[in-house]
């Protein structure tokens, strides 16, 4: 017998995405930095539209918007976040929420539905304030001193300023509360061309990579450009760039599969045509879903250095500035996310894991938790460039509400 169950409104999920779009619009992306005007224009959207899902919607002191429901049964919990990176994509956090709304949506009118889909928006998973912040804050990993202080990375506002130009001064942070949530649900654009390439439709993510952080500083002297001899200089900036092609002939032999590392800030002291650097600093930093591979590439990381200083001339000094610890998606959560792609996306579906940091990591630290993935187009994000066609995002959509479905029917 076919299944009659009310699914996803597809013509309805594309045309939220595309009215937060023209919120804080940049080319064919958005630039919407966290506290930012079209930030709360965007969490006033969502308070809004939580009424039509049967939600009651708050904003918390830390800037997390909640759309909470009275119907009886147990409660999944879904959502992404609506800020973007600077100039970068439109569906990056967005295309999460909106499916969290849409299955809200579905799922809360349904009668033949035990429970009901609770809706949440993360602020600053991007990290213009600090990493994760909002869900980080909601599982209880923020202090009242990181928000004191904590600056925005780009212009150095105070997130106290941010929070009360945002009318949230004084707010209650909402906190996880215990037994509340079956578990929590997240759709994603890839960020890859896994999918593409491979002409799937869906992602089941199996876990979330550990991000580790490293700042790398080089000590040399500082002396004249024209007329020190090369023979005798200590040149911090040629110290870091010999380094940097040690890591990437080294590195191979002793990574994981699917590790991943990135030099992605060098910096000279001083800076200058004409000057000798005395002093250079990279950050760096390591991501895999094995906390042992990050150890064993930290411990030659360290290694390396202790030979650089032992060789001369320069010497470099290892700092660790972010550890972050891997998360594995819950095995039931990814069997009905896959059920679901069989049943709505003709099984074009494939387990993987996910190489960018999401929220769904910090919400796996206090219940059981799970990602979908839809394709990107040329595997593109944190860009205005970035994409996805509208029929992946409706199919992506029928399966995020079928999982939420399934999920709730235990």
């Amino acid at each position: 017998m076919p299944d009659t169950s009310p699914r996803a409104d597809g013509q309805r999920v594309v045309a939220d995405l595309n009215a937060l779009r023209a919120i804080g619009a940049y080319k064919t992306g958005v630039h919407k930095p966290t506290f930012s005007e079209p930030h709360k224009l965007s969490l006033d959207w969502l308070v809004q539209k939580l009424p039509e899902a049967g939600l009651a919607g708050t904003i918390d002191g830390i800037g997390n918007v909640f759309g909470t429901s009275a119907k009886p049964g147990p409660k999944l919990l879904a959502g992404s976040h609506l800020e973007s990176q600077n100039y970068a994509g439109w569906l990056d956090g967005p295309l999460g929420v909106v499916y969290a709304l849409e299955a809200a949506r579905v799922l809360n009118a349904d009668r033949s539905v035990n429970g009901a889909v609770e809706v949440a928006a993360w602020c600053d998973e991007e990290g213009h304030f600090g990493s994760f912040l909002g869900s980080r804050s909601f599982v209880g990993q923020v202090t009242e001193a990181e928000i004191d202080a904590a600056r925005d990375r780009t212009s150095g506002r105070p997130l106290r300023d941010a929070l009360a130009d945002m009318g949230l001064a004084g707010r209650a942070r909402v906190a996880v509360e215990q037994g509340r949530h079956v578990g929590y649900l997240e759709a994603h654009i890839e960020q890859g061309d896994t999918l593409e390439s491979g002409r799937l439709a869906i992602g089941v993510v199996t876990s979330i990579v550990g991000i580790w952080q490293y700042r790398i500083n080089f000590a040399g002297e500082q002396n004249h450009a024209g007329t020190t001899r090369m023979a005798v200089r200590k040149d911090a900036g040629l110290a870091l760039a010999k380094f940097c092609v040690a890591i990437d002939q080294r590195f191979p032999a002793a990574c994981g599969p699917r590790t991943v590392w990135t030099t992605g800030r060098i910096t000279l002291d001083p800076g200058a045509p004409s000057i000798i650097p005395g002093g250079a600093e990279m950050l760096f930093q390591i991501r895999d879903d094995n906390p042992a591979v990050i150890a064993r590439l930290e411990d030659l990381l360290r290694t390396m250095a202790d030979e650089f200083n032992a060789k001369g001339p320069c010497t470099v000094a290892v700092e660790k500035i972010r550890t972050g610890a891997p998360a594995i998606m819950n095995a039931g959560i990814q069997d009905a996310i896959e059920a679901a792609s069989k049943a709505f996306a003709g099984g074009r579906s494939i387990r993987m894991p996910s190489g960018a940091g999401h929220d769904a990591q910090m919400l796996a630290t206090v219940m059981p938790a799970g990602m979908l993935f839809v394709p990107s187009i040329g595997g593109i994000s944190h860009h205005w460039s970035e994409n996805t066609a509208d029929a992946d995002i409706v199919t992506g959509a029928e399966v995020f509400v079928d999982a939420c479905r399934r999920i709730l029917g235990g």
